[in-house]
C-alpha cells in the first residue's frame, strides 16, 4: 500500500468518525483522533507537567523493576507495543531485556511511527524494528514476526481510554498477537478526585491545547468551521465509570459546518474526546480474566498512585 493510499484510508475514517460522532445526542469522538502529529507533540509536552503524575509514576516502576519486567518477558523477546508513540517507556524495556529479537512499535500516526522507528533502530542497532501502521482499537492482523516469546507492551495507561467491552476485546485481540506469551500493561489507579483531575487540567493550559488541537486538525482535514476561541476544555470525573473525562464545550449557540454537514450546538452542549479510567485491582484483574489472562506480577510506584501488571496468556 502506498502512503497515499494510506493516507486517503485515514482520512476517510476519521471523517466518518467526526461525523457519526458530532450526529449524537452527546457528541464524541474517540480519543485516537487527538492523536495527529501536533496533538502527540502536546501529549509529549503534558507528560512533564507537575500535575501529570502518570508518566513519571510509571517511569519510576520501569527503572526500578527493568531487570525483573524483562526476565518475565523472557529472554531474545519479541515486543509489541501498542499505541507506541515517542516508545520513551519501551526503550527503558527494551534496555533491559535479554537479547530481544524484534521492536513492533504500533501506532495510528505515520509520521510519529516512522520517528520512533528510526529513534529505536539507532538506538538499539541489533535490534530488528518493524513499525505496524494501525489503530490498535480495532481488529487487525500483526505481521509475520520471527519466532522467539512474545510480550504486548501497553503502557501510559492508555486502557482506561476503553470502556470495558472495548477493554477485553482489545485485551482478547493481543492475546491472540502474542499468542501464548505476555502482556505488561500500565494502569492508573484510582485515587483522590482532586489529584485525577488537576492531572486532566494544568494550569499551563497544555492539555487544553492539545484537546483543542482535535477541533484545529477537522478545521484542517474535514473544512471544519469550528471557532476555537468558542470552545473550552473540561475535565469531569464520571463516578458510575470510575473516569475522568475530557469534553470540549460551547461557549454560545452556532451551527458548525464538517464536512459540508451542519451540527448545532447549544452553549454548554460539549464534545466528549476521552475518557481515562482508574482501576482498583480487583476491577483489572476481573476484565483481564475475562478476555483470557491472568494477573501473575504487579509493580507499583512509591506513592501507590500506579501499577504495571504482568500478564500470563491462560491456555
Amino acid at each position: 500500500m502506498t502512503d497515499g493510499e494510506v493516507r486517503t484510508r485515514w482520512d476517510e475514517a476519521f471523517c466518518s468518525a467526526v461525523v457519526s460522532g458530532l450526529s449524537r445526542p452527546q457528541k464524541s469522538i474517540p480519543c485516537c483522533w487527538l492523536y495527529d502529529e501536533r496533538g502527540s507533540e502536546l501529549f509529549e509536552a503534558i507528560t512533564r507537567l507537575h500535575d501529570y503524575y502518570p508518566t513519571r509514576a510509571e517511569a519510576e516502576i520501569l527503572w526500578r523493576h527493568a531487570r525483573d519486567i524483562a526476565d518475565f518477558c523472557g529472554e531474545g523477546a519479541v515486543l509489541l507495543e501498542y499505541g507506541a508513540g515517542a516508545g520513551v517507556k519501551a526503550e527503558i524495556l527494551i534496555e533491559a531485556l535479554r537479547a530481544p529479537r524484534v521492536y513492533a512499535p504500533i501506532d495510528i500516526e505515520a509520521g510519529v511511527l516512522g520517528r520512533t522507528a528510526r529513534r529505536i533502530g539507532g538506538r538499539f542497532p541489533g535490534l530488528d524494528v518493524q513499525p505496524i501502521l494501525a489503530d490498535f482499537t480495532r481488529d487487525f492482523d500483526a505481521p509475520e514476526l520471527p519466532q522467539g516469546p512474545r510480550a504486548a507492551f501497553f503502557p501510559g495507561s492508555t486502557i482506561g481510554n476503553l470502556n470495558r467491552r472495548e477493554a477485553i476485546a482489545f485485551l482478547s485481540r493481543m492475546r491472540r498477537h502474542v499468542q501464548n506469551g505476555k502482556a505488561v500493561i500500565g494502569v492508573d489507579l484510582k485515587k483522590d478526585r482532586r489529584i485525577l483531575l488537576d492531572a486532566y487540567d494544568d494550569g499551563e493550559g497544555v492539555t487544553a491545547a492539545f484537546n483543542l488541537n482535535l477541533l484545529a486538525r477537522i478545521n484542517r482535514e474535514l473544512d471544519g468551521g469550528f471557532p476555537l476561541s468558542r470552545f473550552a476544555h473540561e475535565a469531569r470525573w464520571n463516578e458510575a465509570d470510575s473516569a475522568v473525562e475530557m469534553h470540549l464545550v460551547s461557549l454560545d449557540s452556532r451551527e458548525v459546518a464538517v464536512a459540508g454537514r451542519l451540527f448545532p450546538f447549544k452553549a454548554g452542549d460539549s464534545i466528549h474526546t476521552e475518557s481515562s479510567r482508574k482501576y482498583e485491582l480487583a476491577m483489572f484483574e476481573a476484565m483481564t480474566d475475562e478476555a483470557g489472562w491472568r494477573l501473575a506480577r504487579a509493580w507499583r510506584d512509591r506513592g501507590d498512585r500506579f501499577a504495571v501488571f504482568g500478564l500470563e496468556a491462560l491456555v
